[in-house]
């Protein structure tokens, strides 16, 4: 069902119940009912990353879900006017500037022996977090691991690029999650501007000869993919207005400990236009009861963020709780989408019914 915009300005006996506090543009009623939904992260191993789409609904009246492996890529080049690349941090990629290297062919395992034990995530190394990129996903103005690609090709510096690690494929004990596991070992890479493009040189570290990709940016998407290891371009995350929430796998950081990697990870579409805001209801008041009576006229705008794609994040859940796993009743979320689509969300489980991670399950409702 594809979305459709429906805007009206209600007349004024019904404006008390229908408008934005402390704004007086018109809500837009959203093309969905709201519904409960059941993200397919796939299980304890999370090899999953679940891109939804609030405001889109399925045949069986479910939020669209687009469901990509972690491993499927490697890189995310930038679609709008900056020349930005990002890591996957669902699988703990990392990268380094090697120093004085121009040449991609020249550099060899032995030249970058040191760089390596540097170039590392979640080992609560402080210094680490140089390697990554801004956990905010504040693009294109965050900082990237791989600094933005100068139009001069002799300005754009050779990456050592730790490639992360691969899908877990044992047996995880109920109740637990293994987000990553065996290494997938160390590339070279040296982008350089093609025309209003790309071109991706990359090999691995002992090749005396390179690949190259040339991509060519696509504005209906926020990213480029592409995957190193498959030598091909990909589509990923779909459309940039067309997706809201992400459950992933995702590298964050800890004061004074570094990089480490989360679980049952939300991410938001802050780079296609999407905003929210985490309402927390304080004792002894009933979550439950204050998200179901929560509704257009209580939401405050101003609250909204977009520069910030952990809004989310893991603060919905309780991998430690006293009582088990658990999921925060006491908290839900209001995200208004790139259309200006209103909604509620709340979640309802961590686990599955028998207590495996990696089945978690909200419920929305537009606003």
């Amino acid at each position: 069902m594809k979305k459709i915009l429906f805007t009206f300005i209600l007349a004024a006996s019904f404006i008390a119940h229908s408008c934005i506090s402390d704004n007086e543009d018109p809500v837009s009623v959203s093309p969905v009912e709201g519904a409960i939904a059941d993200p397919a992260v796939g299980g304890a191993a999370q090899p999953n990353q679940v891109w939804i789409d609030l405001s889109d609904a399925d045949s069986q009246g479910k939020p669209r879900q687009t469901v990509t492996r972690r491993t499927d890529w490697d890189l995310a080049l930038y679609s709008g006017n900056e020349f930005k690349v990002v890591l996957n941090s669902s699988i703990m990629m990392a990268a380094g500037k090697i120093p004085n290297a121009t040449d991609i062919d020249a550099v060899t395992e032995t030249s970058v022996s040191a760089l390596k034990n540097q170039v590392q995530v979640a080992n609560f190394n402080p210094s680490n977090v140089a390697y990554i990129d801004d956990v905010a996903g504040n693009f294109p103005s965050g900082y990237t691991a791989i600094e933005g690609i100068k139009a001069s090709d002799s300005e754009n510096a050779v990456y050592l690029v730790n490639m992360g690690k691969d899908i877990y494929s044992g047996t995880v004990p109920t109740g637990s999650v293994t987000t990553g596991g065996d290494e997938r070992g160390w590339m070279k890479i040296q982008m350089v501007r093609w025309g209003t493009g790309y071109k991706v040189k990359y090999a691995a570290l002992n090749e005396a000869t390179h690949k190259e990709l040339i991509i060519s940016k696509n504005p209906a998407y926020n990213y480029n993919f592409i995957s190193l290891k498959n030598n091909k371009e990909l589509f990923i995350q779909p459309e940039k207005k067309k997706w809201d929430i992400a459950f992933t796998v995702f590298t964050n950081t800890i004061t004074g400990a570094g990089s480490y990697i989360y679980a049952d990870f939300v991410t938001l579409n802050n780079v296609g236009g999407a905003s929210a805001y985490e309402v927390v209801v304080p004792s002894p008041a009933s979550g439950t009861e204050v998200y179901n009576n929560f509704k257009a006229s209580d939401i405050v705008p101003s609250k909204l963020m977009s520069n910030d794609q952990r809004i989310i994040g893991s603060n919905w859940r309780n991998p430690v709780g006293t009582n088990g796993l658990e999921v925060y009743g006491d908290r839900f979320y209001v995200l208004k989408d790139a259309e200006g689509y209103f909604f509620k969300l709340r979640f309802t489980r961590l686990t599955s019914t028998s207590g495996e991670r990696g089945f978690p399950q909200f419920e929305y409702k537009p606003l």
